[in-house]
């Protein structure tokens, strides 16, 4: 039995055009994962108090990357000026203090940080 050209001239045709393509043509799988990137912890846990007009921050950074902190003072009088102070880099294991002060009371104060 004899199989007819014409039977296999598409297929031929076919595999002629994939291996002629250039690669970029030809769709490839793509691997996507469905993990997320582990994000390393990061930020010095503080603790502010307020006595007055006086404002104490501690912080510690139990983590590797150095945390940069910075005092930040919203005083409750209107013409008393706000103030944010200057970052300080709380390295690897270390409590770093940060102060500041209105000239009367203060309405609220925080800690920014920053890497």
């Amino acid at each position: 039995m004899r199989l007819s050209r014409r039977r296999f001239a598409p297929v031929f045709a076919a595999v002629a055009l994939v291996t002629a393509l250039p690669s970029d043509a030809v769709p490839h799988a793509r691997v996507e994962s469905d993990i997320p990137a582990v994000q390393q912890p990061f930020g010095a846990e503080c603790r502010t108090t307020v006595t007055g007009s006086h404002a104490v921050a501690y912080c510690h950074n139990p983590y590797v990357d150095t945390d940069r902190v910075r005092l930040h003072i919203e005083c409750d009088r209107w013409w008393d000026i706000d103030s944010d102070g200057a970052p300080v880099g709380a390295g690897p294991a270390e409590t770093v203090r940060l102060t500041g002060r209105c000239w009367k009371e203060i309405r609220s104060a925080w800690v920014s940080h920053q890497k």
